[in-house]
């Protein structure tokens, strides 16, 4: 079957404008779909919430959609916690991405990838090795420089201030959803060629790993 191919193309890209109040998590399943104890959370069938999260450190500063939702519990949507650590103690926080990001130019992804440990014994007569850590996964684009673009000014806040914030990708109406958390460098300078249009780079780095949603 033929990949359905994607294009740079009607994307829409939003930021965190705001987290609601911080609501105690006290259990997370080991489940195909983790299930989220969470007394009294309010949180509805396709809220997005941040994790952050001690024990199952998986979940830390996770962005995951809600489904399944109940009056003490809710399902992390599209989460496989099967494997993960065991949970200890975490909050969840409802955001709302009410800043639209409207003068992207070009994205480019980088890291993602893992560093390996040498297993290798005196016993082998071949290499063996096992996963260590991951690079993070960034995100570097340029904007068209407007400094009054409420967008542009809210990256420079928060790369101003070091602040985590949301981001969501979702590639054309009714498309796929890449959602994550990170942390923006954006210095609002400008920069291009004569006679070119002028523009200003930015890069977010990711907190953990992002989530996909098919729509």
């Amino acid at each position: 079957m033929a990949a359905n191919v994607k294009k740079w193309a009607s994307v829409a890209v939003a930021m965190q404008s705001a987290l609601a109040a911080a609501k105690t998590i006290t259990a997370i399943t080991k489940a195909s779909t983790a299930v989220v104890s969470s007394t009294s959370h309010g949180f509805s069938d396709g809220d997005y919430v941040l994790l952050t999260i001690q024990g199952m450190y998986q979940l830390d500063g996770k962005v995951v959609r809600v489904d399944n939702s109940a009056s003490d519990a809710f399902d992390a949507e599209g989460v496989d916690s099967t494997l993960f650590e065991t949970f200890v103690s975490g909050t969840a926080e409802k955001i709302t991405f009410g800043t639209t990001l409207s003068s992207m130019t070009t994205v480019n992804a980088s890291g993602g990838d893992f560093d390996f440990i040498d297993t290798t014994t005196i016993h082998s007569n071949v290499k063996t090795q096992i996963p260590g850590l991951a690079n993070p996964l960034t995100y570097s684009f340029d904007n068209l420089w407007d400094m009054s673009d409420t967008a542009q000014l809210a990256m420079k806040a928060a790369s101003d201030n070091q602040g985590q914030r949301c981001f969501k990708f979702q590639f054309g109406s009714g498309g796929p959803i890449m959602v994550f958390s990170g942390y923006v460098g954006y210095a609002g300078a400008p920069t291009g060629n004569a006679q070119d249009k002028v523009t200003s780079p930015a890069v977010i780095t990711c907190y953990g790993t992002p989530t996909y949603y098919a729509s």
